[in-house]
This record gives C-alpha cells, structure tokens and sequence, in this order.
C-alpha cells in the first residue's frame, strides 16, 4: 500500500483515477509545435488577451490564449474575441486586476476588461465525473465536491465547476480545432488532439466519443453543424454518425441555450449554409417549424432562402442585423399557415391574423425562449402586412409614420422577391415614401371593393327643429 494511505483504497477513486488515464483520449504530452512551423507571432493576439497571460504568468499561474482565435488566426480570419485559460482559480483571477467581475452559473468565469476589450479568463476544466474528487486520505476537497457536478436522467450536465489540469481542460473542449493553446510567451501552440492536423484536413471532429459528448451537452451537435458552415469544413464521419439518433435530446436543453446558439449560427454571416447543415444532420426538427416542412412549401423556401442570404450579405459587410426581423421573417409561413386555418375556422380576417401570430410565437417561445423584445417587434412587422394593401384615405400616411415601417416595408420587399405579392405593390410604396404631400395625395387610389371604408356618422337631427327645418311634432 501506497505510504500516507489509510485504509483500502476507494472503488470510486479506483474509478475516477482510470477515467481520468482513459477518458477522451487525453494525451499527457501534447505536441509542441513553434512559430517557426505555424507562423502566429505574438503580435497578432490582442493586447489586452497578452496582458492578462502576462500578470497571471508573473504570478507564477499558467495562462494560455485558447478556443476559437487561435483557429481563426491560423486560417486568416480576425478572431472576435480572445479568451484565456489558467490554473488560476476566479477569485485569484479577479484579484489581480482591477477591472474584472466574475459571471457564470454552470461553470464560473471571469470577465476582464481593457477599454473596449473583454477578455474572458476561465480556469483549467476536468473532465465530467459524478463522484466527488477525493483525496488518498478519503478527504473531499470542498471546491470540486458532487454538488458542483449534477446531470439530469439523459446524462446531460446541469452544473460542473469541477476544476482540473491544463490536460484535463484540452480534454474538456468540444472540437479539436477548439483545442489549440497558444502561449504569448513562447509562442508556441499545444497540440493536444491532431486540431492542427484537422485545420489542414478541414475536419470538424469531436473530441473523444461523439455520443458521450453529445449526451453530455446536446448543443454540440448545433455547434458542430455551425463551425462546419462558418469554415467550409466537413464533419468527420465519426462524429457525424450520432447526430441524427441523438438529436431529441435537444429538447431537454433549456430553451435560452438553444436560442442563444441559433442566434449564433443565424447571424454567423453563413446562416444559409448552416440551416442547410442542420437539415443535412437532421437537427432542424422542433428548433424552427418551418424548417421541418420547408421542402413541402416552394414558395416558403425562396423566401426563407432569401432572407438569409440578405442576412449573410449584411453580417459579412459589418452592416447591423435585427434578430427580430430574421426571425420573423423564418416563421412567417407558419403565421400564414396558422392565419389561414384560423380564417376557415370563421374568424375575420384581421382577429385571425393576430390569433396565427400569438399561436406561433407561443410554440416558439416554448421551444427557443425568444425575447419579449424579440417577438413584440416580430408581431408588429406581421400585423402590418395587410396594411400595405390599404392605398386610400389616410391609411397610407399612418403606416409611412409608423416607428417599424421601415423594417415592414423591408419586409414586403422579400415577400415581392419571393413571388408572394405582386410587384406592382412595393413599387407603390417605394414611390409613396419618397414623393412629396402633393403627389402623395395624387397617388392615393379609390376604395376597392376589399378595402373597407371609414363608416360616415348620421347627422343627428335636433329637436325643435334648425334653421330651415320644420320643428319636431311631439310624440303621442
């Protein structure tokens, strides 16, 4: 027996020991690759990104720029943000600058700020594992105990502020290609598991078993079907092969998680190519309905087609996007599926609008927990669509002052490209708004017969009679 140990060791700790040998395929030794062979200067990393590995480093911690901008430096692009890893733990982190805050419930971060930069700075990471880490003396370590470590029956993780090694962290990551540390100091990248080697294969692979993964954290599969569209990579076949079995697990993802990565992937400047991923992978079921029978719906694909494309093209440009417009345009087809439907039932037409869209957006926030924010502005793009078609009388002028006519009438401009109404209609309003009081008036066209008119009030007439008028006889 081991000197120091008390008693027969632990079957748990047994357990834990080989998981932790075995588990992901974790190397102790990751290949050590210098600039001379990958070409990153430290130059190339963000100031405050270097500044934060410096202090931690000068305090004897280890510190590692990791994730996605060491992928994006290497394939040319300009990394959004950059993010550190440490053996440091967050509150010694936040002790050692002065503008840093401590955010995260399932794993604990800290956020630090220079200027305009926020560099985030989490600690090492173990691999999963119910059972408290112990000690060989059978002591628990207060910090890593089981209630920071809790699954639910499907085996995915609720909470995990268990902390571990540098190695234990590359086994933790998602994605080989995620799982690249580069050290500001040296200058060289780790390599724990071939992600160099699949940036040159164009591979999006998952570390480890792709089912354990998958089971662990649903939302991989999205992430993975993301990072293949934004990279023109391919899933490896190994790690594609589950997705499809696996995808209703997404359903047991808290519906914030999962909207927050589809706003990832919608405004990831490849939204088209990443929604043809997620048909592909079979994973679009339940997320959006209208995904599910896009391909029964012709005129439903070109419009949902062309709003994302116009989406791309705006992200890519660096113009701003409204989630808000992007996602009412991807539901539209079900409003008008739902509108429909509720008109054959024998609701008017307008009562029936508003009862398709708080039906749609109901089941929708169910399932993705769109903002109020969101779907109150989605709501007033829908409801006023019919009001384009109202060209006499006032009506026009009101719907032109409209604080959201501008993303309406952008709006009807998509449902014009993709054949929904004539063109003729988006001709008249792009006229309208740009003509003067005078011609806007000459413009306004006769009531049609689907347009319904203000009412005229009666004159009332007044007892004992006006000027002119012969007094009222009084009542027998």
């Amino acid at each position: 027996m081991p000197p120091g140990v008390r008693g027969p060791l632990d079957p748990h700790l047994i357990k834990r020991f080989i998981s932790r040998v075995f588990r992901l395929g974790a190397s102790s030794q990751p290949i050590v690759v210098p600039r001379e062979k990958h070409g990153l200067g430290r130059e190339r990393i963000s100031s405050g990104s270097r500044k934060v590995c410096e202090v931690l480093r000068e305090r004897g911690y280890q510190a590692y720029v990791v994730g996605g901008a060491v992928r994006d430096l290497l394939l040319g692009l300009e990394p959004k943000d950059f993010d550190v890893a440490t053996d440091a733990r967050p509150e010694e982190v936040k002790r050692l600058f002065r503008r840093a805050i401590v955010i995260g419930r399932r794993f604990r971060l800290v956020h630090v700020m220079f200027g305009d930069e926020t560099v985030e700075v989490s600690t090492f990471r173990a691999p999963s594992a119910p059972e408290p880490e112990e000690t060989l003396a059978g002591e628990t370590h207060e910090r890593d105990a089981a209630p920071d470590h809790q699954v639910d029956a499907h085996g995915r993780i609720l909470r995990d502020n268990v902390y571990g090694t540098r190695e234990d962290d590359a086994a933790r990551r998602d994605l080989t290609v995620n799982a690249l540390y580069y050290d500001p100091y040296s200058e060289a990248i780790l390599d724990f598991h071939g992600g160099l080697r699949d940036l040159e294969r164009k591979s999006v692979r998952m570390i480890g078993d792709p089912r354990g993964r998958f089971r662990e954290d649903p939302v991989r599969m999205l992430r993975a079907a993301r990072f293949a569209a934004k990279l023109g990579f391919r899933i490896d076949p190994k790690t594609r092969a589950p997705m499809r079995e696996l995808a209703p697990l997404l359903e047991n993802v808290p519906p914030s998680r999962v909207f927050e990565e589809m706003l990832k992937l919608l405004l990831s400047g490849h939204a088209a190519t990443s929604v043809r991923q997620l048909r592909d992978d079979g994973l679009h079921h339940g997320l959006l309905p209208l995904l599910d029978v896009i391909v029964e719906q012709p005129l439903g694909q070109r419009f949902v087609q062309l709003a994302l494309g116009q989406t791309d093209e705006r992200v890519r440009s660096g113009k701003p996007v409204s989630p808000a417009f992007l996602f009412a345009a991807l539901l539209w087809h079900e409003v008008l599926a739902a509108w429909a439907k509720a008109e054959k039932k024998g609701a008017k037409r307008i009562p029936a609008l508003y009862q398709a869209m708080d039906a749609v957006v109901d089941i929708q926030v169910s399932k993705l927990s769109i903002p109020r924010r969101f779907t109150a502005i989605m709501k007033e793009i829908w409801s006023m669509q019919p009001r384009f078609e109202q060209r006499s009388g006032r009506r026009p002028f009101a719907l032109a002052a409209h604080e959201r006519f501008r993303a309406a009438y952008d709006f009807l401009l998509l449902r014009a490209a993709s054949g929904e109404v004539p063109e003729e209609l988006v001709q008249w309003w792009t006229r309208f708004q740009l003509a003067g009081e005078a011609e806007r008036t000459t413009m306004l066209l006769a009531q049609g017969p689907g347009e319904p008119g203000r009412r005229r009030r009666r004159r009332r007439r007044r007892r004992g009679g006006g000027e002119g008028q012969p007094p009222s006889a009084p009542a027998d």
